[in-house]
């Protein structure tokens, strides 16, 4: 987590004069400083379709409260971006209200990506899953994952990490959604589940949720995706020695 690429002030874009270079400790795979407090500046860590899709999903729906893109460059090696810096500050713990809200930004930008789709495969599918399984070696996650009922769809380009974190409000209103750089082609419904996974503290809270964004929702099918995105966040911390007590579903849940 936070910075792997350090710069200085001197290493950014001429064409883009800042005063001042803050690091962070936001992202666990990228690079992130903030800039004269009203930039953001986000340095791509593993590859070029990161950057490719992230820009490509801002594009789609930027009418939706997401970063714009300021400026792109090359720094290091590594691809980057600077983004306008959104005002507020990310949650702790969600109310019915800020459910609402999260709920409405997927439901509007699922009905942007329906149906649009990246040439790459899905990030989040089964095969994907079942080897971060095996990198883990971790039996109780083997057990979890041999009763599982989802099958998974191809709907269109999801958010795919949309943790609470990934979201700022400002006097208690949404001010932008971000880091889509995982986003993928994928199911919409493992896209509200990892919402749930993040923003829910009850069974209630994903009632509510699911009734924002889709009263027709089954709560029993839907409960299966959430298990399937705690199932594979949990193995995903695993394998990068992290802790994932925070959003084991039957330990947060039942």
């Amino acid at each position: 987590m936070g910075i792997k690429t350090k710069i200085t002030i001197d290493d950014i874009d001429t064409n883009f004069n800042i005063s001042s270079l803050k690091e962070t400790l936001d992202g666990n795979s990228d690079t992130v400083y903030i800039l004269d407090e009203n930039y953001i500046l986000k340095i791509y860590e593993d590859s070029y379709f990161k950057i490719e899709h992230e820009e490509k999903v801002l594009n789609l729906c930027k009418e939706l409260k997401v970063p714009k893109v300021i400026h792109k460059f090359n720094i290091k090696g590594k691809n980057a971006i600077i983004f306008n810096k959104a005002i507020g500050q990310s949650l702790k713990i969600a109310n019915k209200n800020h459910l609402f809200q999260i709920a409405t930004f997927l439901k509007n930008f699922h009905n942007i990506t329906k149906n649009k789709s990246f040439n790459t495969s899905y990030s989040y599918d089964k095969k994907y899953l079942e080897n971060l399984i095996k990198q883990s070696k971790n039996e109780y996650f083997e057990k979890w994952y041999l009763n599982l009922d989802v099958k998974l769809k191809n709907d269109g380009i999801i958010h795919g990490d949309l943790f609470i974190d990934n979201a700022m409000f400002y006097e208690d209103k949404l001010s932008c959604v971000f880091d889509f750089s995982d986003s993928c082609s994928g199911d919409f419904l493992f896209d509200l589940a990892v919402v749930a996974l993040s923003w829910c503290q009850t069974i209630d809270d994903i009632k509510v949720l699911i009734n924002y964004y889709d009263k027709s929702l089954d709560l029993n099918i839907f409960l299966e995706y959430v298990k399937y995105a705690s199932l594979f966040y949990c193995a995903k911390r695993v394998t990068e020695n992290r802790s994932f007590d925070d959003i084991d579903y039957f330990k947060k849940f039942q």
